[in-house]
């Protein structure tokens, strides 16, 4: 008779027959594959090319039924469960080795209450799903600015959006939630029941169970913005970076700016003369009327004299996929980032150096600008913890598995550079492969935060069941 390899959770090696395995398979609306099986190469696929990994068992959930059944499954032969949501984290943790995948790709369910301003979405969820559901009644819940990324992974992390400082992040809009946790029970997380369990999930990572639906506040957002795309000279970005910043001082909550660095694509919507230039961009995006919005962007359209203003009045829905191209499934990714009390000379100069050095074409350094709402909420409001002013992100996107040590010794060193400037924190959606551990994650939610966390991890979650993600370990 056939037999699975799975690993335990403490690491030994356990071999499951058909039989076992076939009582699971039969109580799935859904589908079972093994590793070994035909569609499962495919399947444990994920979007970042460098993940390359083999779970044991996939379960391509069709309910939370399904759900339920994997991780009673799972805790009944003591197996590790990694959760894929969208699939679109760049630290691959929808996947492992010889785990159990408890795959939600098929949940993808949005129910719209426009009366209550509420949106209610199931797990496997896209942004491009969220937005499609409540853009039909002009509303829209703080998510992030890529359509393919998927709504669990972002939210469970924090959230950062073009409505980050009108609206605040992800996870300060999340209003409720529906967990299937370790012992295969189905709990509800919301203000006035389980009301620790949301605590964590507003920024704690995936530590806590399958979260199989998110309930949102919505916004008024659209249907039309404005929205400022405009590239600079690279050898004027400290400028206009500075800019920036001064603008925004003055600025309404309403716009959360971006300012990227890289190299213009070899794209059609760019002149042919600008490909492989080195430029600054700015980019925003602003919620409201599309005529009040032109007005509040026009200053970052006029910084200084643009290379190509790509600038324009269209639906939310399409705002929301203006970077998805600089994005495709399979490419190579490994990003990290770091938290910044401000954005002096100091630090805008080596980011212009740095983003010179960078190994890979398609490569950008971006500058996330905080404050607004998402700057109003308490450090210990959330999991999510401290609220940074500026984030900067290192994205290293390169084509071939050929150039990754080139691009991760260009991130890291980067990175390291300028830990001096900064509390140590990062944004732990853009954490690279975790490689810090413990030192990371005490920074990025703070020392109480942490502590908090880890006496729920060992409430809901005590044999660490779910530890593909940004692991805190149960506390003793």
């Amino acid at each position: 008779m056939a037999a699975t390899a799975l690993q335990t959770l403490d690491g030994r090696e356990v071999a499951l027959d058909d039989a076992g395995i076939g009582r699971l398979e039969s109580r799935l609306r859904g589908r079972l594959v093994r590793a070994g099986d035909p569609a499962a190469d495919a399947v444990r696929r994920v979007w970042n090319g460098m993940i390359d990994r083999t779970p044991a068992l996939v379960v391509q959930c069709a309910g939370v039924a399904d759900v339920v059944e994997a991780v009673r499954f799972a805790a009944e032969h003591e197996l590790p469960v990694a959760v894929r949501g969208g699939g679109h984290g760049v630290a691959g943790h929808a996947v492992a080795d010889g785990a159990l995948v408890i795959d939600l790709a098929s949940m993808r369910s949005v129910e719209v209450d426009p009366e209550q301003k509420r949106v209610r979405a199931d797990g496997g969820c896209r942004l491009e799903d969220v937005d499609r559901a409540t853009q039909a009644d002009g509303l829209a819940t703080p998510l992030g600015v890529v359509s393919q990324t998927g709504i669990a992974g972002l939210t469970l992390s924090g959230g950062m959006g073009w409505l980050r400082r009108a609206h605040g992040l992800s996870c300060d809009n999340l209003v409720a939630a529906d967990v299937v946790t370790a012992d295969g029970g189905v709990v509800h997380a919301s203000e006035d029941e389980n009301a620790d369990l949301l605590w964590a999930l507003r920024g704690g990572g995936g530590n806590f169970g399958v979260v199989t639906s998110f309930e949102y506040r919505l916004h008024p957002v659209g249907p039309d913005v404005a929205v400022a795309f405009v590239l600079y000279a690279a050898d004027r970005a400290v400028e206009v970076m500075d800019a920036v910043g001064a603008w925004l001082a003055e600025a309404t909550d309403a716009v959360s700016p971006l300012c990227v660095l890289g190299r213009v694509p070899h794209a059609d919507a760019f002149p042919s003369e600008l490909h492989g230039r080195s430029y600054v961009a700015v980019l925003a995006l602003h919620p409201g009327d599309p005529a009040d919005g032109e007005t509040a962007l026009r200053p970052l359209r006029e910084l200084d004299e643009p290379l190509v203003d790509l600038s324009a009045t269209m639906p939310y829905t399409q705002a929301q996929t203006l970077l998805d191209e600089d994005y495709p499934d399979g490419g190579r990714y490994y990003w990290k980032s770091v938290e910044l009390p401000e954005l002096g000379p100091d630090v805008a100069r080596r980011l212009v150096e740095h983003a010179a050095a960078a190994p890979s074409e398609h490569s950008t350094i971006d500058v996330w600008y905080g404050g607004g709402a998402m700057g109003r909420v308490a450090p210990d409001a959330t999991a999510f913890g401290p609220r940074p002013p500026i984030l900067l992100g290192y994205e290293a996107n390169f084509d071939d598995d050929a150039e990754a040590p080139g691009n991760i010794g260009w991130v890291r060193g980067s990175i390291a550079e300028l830990r001096p400037f900064s509390s140590g924190g990062a944004y732990l959606n853009f954490a690279g492969f975790f490689e810090e551990g413990d030192t990371l994650l005490r920074a990025s939610f703070g020392d109480a935060n942490y502590e908090r966390l880890g006496a729920l991890k060992a409430r809901y979650d005590p044999r660490n069941a779910f530890r593909f993600n940004g692991n805190i370990p149960p506390a003793p």
